[in-house]
């Protein structure tokens, strides 16, 4: 089992959302993540659902041991939700090769939360039953 946890000051991400727009955006986030953030969420909970997913892109290379770099860059590794609205994340690149082949036969949880001012995220590599 691995665990990675990562908590993010909400008004940080916002603040480079706002001073660095779309090339931030784009190397962060997936245009399914940047959907859910801008649409599903609304005005008042934009910036919390996207340091929540920051938090698990730093939580899923902690967990995974890889860092973020030449292992798994953040727009590769997306949290979307389930119609239930569990958090789902996913691996796509470098990412999915390298979990691929390092954690054979496992699986990812990710969990999420937030207050008004932080976001957090765990992120738990287990073997698939």
């Amino acid at each position: 089992m691995f665990i990675g946890t990562d908590i993010v000051e909400i008004d940080r991400v916002k603040k480079a959302i706002e001073r660095t727009g779309e090339p931030f955006l784009a190397r962060v986030y997936t245009a399914a993540e940047r959907q859910y953030c801008d649409n599903a969420c609304g005005s008042r909970r934009r910036y919390d659902s996207y340091a929540a997913r920051f938090a698990a892109k730093e939580a899923y290379s902690k967990a995974a041991g890889t860092g973020i770099g030449a292992d798994a860059s953040l727009n590769e590794i997306e949290v979307t939700n389930l119609e239930s609205g569990m958090p789902v994340l996913t691996l796509y690149g470098t990412a999915k090769a390298y979990f691929e082949a390092n954690f054979p036969g496992c699986r990812i949880d990710v969990s999420l939360s937030h207050t008004a001012k932080l976001a957090i995220a765990t992120v738990l590599i287990t073997k698939a039953e």
